[in-house]
Parts: C-alpha cells; structure tokens; sequence
C-alpha cells in the first residue's frame, strides 16, 4: 500500500497479481463504429448545427487547424445567475457554468500522433479560453481535460478535449489544495516541487523531462501506467504559462501519450489539468499539472466500495516500460 504524499489517499499496488508490462497491451479498446454516410460533428460543425465559435485558430491557406465551440449537449447551462434551493435538509443550486469543446482539424490524428507545436497550439487555446472565463460571475473553478475512447467517456471520434467552468471547488481539488497547504506548514516547501526534485534526481519513475517540465509515473500510481506532467518550477498558475513554457509542455505531454499508445496499443485514457482555483483567492502552496489516466482495468467492488484504487504493476516498472518506447 502506498500513500498519495499531497492527499493521503491510500492506493494497493496488488504484486500478488501483476502482470509484466507488454501484458497491458493485450486489452483492446473498443471502436465506435462511425456512420460513413452521416457528416461528423466536429469536422463539419456548421453543417451539423454546432453553436457558434468562441475561438478559431486559421493556416495560412485559410482552412482551420483549431476551434473551440460551446458544448451541445451541455453539462453546465451558459452563463446566469446562480439560483439556490433547499429541500428539506438538502440543498442545490442551478447548473451555471461554460462547456466548451475544444476541436483540432484532423478527424484521424489524436494528440499521440500531433507534433509538439500541434500540441502547443492546443495549449495556447486552453490558455485563451482560461482566461476569457476566469473572471466570468459565478466562474470559480475550471476544468480542462480530455476523454479518449469510448471506455474513457468519449462518445465522438473525432479529436477533442473539453473545457468546463464551474461555480465550485470539486472536492477533489479541494483535498489537493488542502494537502499543499499543510505540507507547506510543515516544511516550509511546495509538495509538488519536493515530489519532482526527487523524481528528477532518482529517476526510476521517469518517463521523459526537459528543461522546464518533468513527466513521470506517480509513486502512489491509482491506475497501471498513470503519468504526471508538471511544471519543474514552482507555478501555482496555469494560465500564467509562458509561449516557451507552452512549447515544452507540450513536447512533455505529447511525448507521454505517444509513449501510452505505442506501449499500451492506442488504449482509452482520460487526461485533466489541475490548477488553483479563480475564485479570487491566492494560492500559492499549489502547483499546477496534468495527469493521464489509461483505462487498463474496472473499478470493481473493493474500489467502490473503500475509494482505494488497485494498480496490478509497480509504477517503476510501468516508466520503464514507457521510456523504452
């Protein structure tokens, strides 16, 4: 059992049943199977009636590389004011939020087979949409990630990740933001920085780094061949990125999934960013990143049941098959 340094949370690396690394590779995802004859959504979304864009990025021949449109089907109504409810001794609140989806042109090449500056481009429109919505009313948290294949959510083939802008701190990045802060009290140090000095000096979690950001398997990995990419320098911020930063993000993160698809034969991963809220509060203990969990197994009933999740390969040797590839 390994404990998660920055939350607490416990996870099982189950050695009694782990399997040898190429095994992985045997689980196969499955392909939705597309309509030929039915236009896709996002190759075509004027003539599929997508909502308007928010963002277009252009080539030079005047065709689109990028778009970012609000989401169809939305998790979050646009926009508003937020309404609060109670109902005996429960309580709710309106659905107020943004859902964005971001799309890059090619319908067959996923981030794994972009080239860095491809993947950079993407960056810079996750930064732009960032920034457009953090000061939005109501906007107090948002979450950027992406689900690839159908076991990871993904219900359209065609490239995307997507953008949500919420009203709340999920408890999630809330126990993170808590866990920096009181690793902080007690030593005087970010947690996320004392996690990649040590990753960078003992490297057998490593799965790649340059000179600003650091991709590794995490010491308490919840999934087989979970990747951490973060920043190697303390940034609590990821709207804050940097052009050159961005480029090396995206090297890191391209790099890391092309390693997971090779390795692992195209499997169903989701990837999301965390970082500090836009809440108008500072927090300076956190540390943004971005961590990719491939889908290799079910949560099953002691996963459901405890919260504890089961990983059946030690995660220095899931980055060691990862850096081989």
């Amino acid at each position: 059992m390994r404990q998660d340094l920055v939350t607490g949370d416990w996870v099982v690396i189950a050695t009694g049943r782990s399997k040898r690394p190429e095994e992985f590779a045997a689980f196969k995802r499955e392909i939705v199977q597309e309509d030929p004859g039915k236009l896709c959504f996002f190759c075509f979304p004027e003539e599929t009636g997508q909502e308007k864009d928010v963002l277009i990025y252009k080539k030079d021949n005047g065709d689109w590389s990028l778009r970012v449109f609000p989401n169809k089907y939305p998790a979050f109504k646009r926009g508003g004011k937020i309404k609060h409810h109670e109902e005996g001794p429960f309580f709710k609140m309106d659905g107020v939020g943004y859902h964005e989806v971001i799309v890059t042109r090619d319908h067959m090449r996923q981030i794994a087979l972009l080239d860095a500056l491809e993947v950079a481009e993407i960056a810079d429109a996750y930064q732009e949409r960032y920034i457009d919505l953090m000061n939005k009313k109501n906007v107090n948290y948002i979450e950027i990630f992406c689900n690839h294949g159908k076991e990871a959510g993904a219900s359209i083939v065609h490239p995307h990740s997507q953008l949500a802008a919420i009203p709340v701190i999920s408890p999630h990045i809330q126990s993170e933001l808590d866990g920096a802060e009181s690793y902080y009290r007690a030593n005087r140090h970010c947690v996320y920085c004392t996690i990649a000095d040590w990753e960078s000096e003992h490297k057998k979690r490593i799965v790649f780094e340059n000179d600003s950001f650091i991709a590794f398997c995490p010491f308490s990995s919840r999934a087989a061949f979970e990747v951490w990419v973060m920043p190697k320098k303390h940034k609590p911020y990821f709207e804050r990125i940097t052009d050159e930063e961005k480029v090396a993000f995206a090297e890191a993160l391209q790099i890391s999934v092309n390693k997971i698809y090779k390795a692992l034969g195209d499997p169903p991963y989701n990837f999301y960013l965390h970082t500090s809220p836009c809440d108008g509060k500072d927090y300076p203990h956190y540390h943004w990143h971005l961590e990719i969990l491939p889908h290799t197994a079910i949560w099953a009933g002691f996963e459901l049941s405890t919260g504890i999740e089961v990983s059946t390969i030690e995660p220095e040797a899931a980055a060691e098959f990862l850096r081989n590839q």
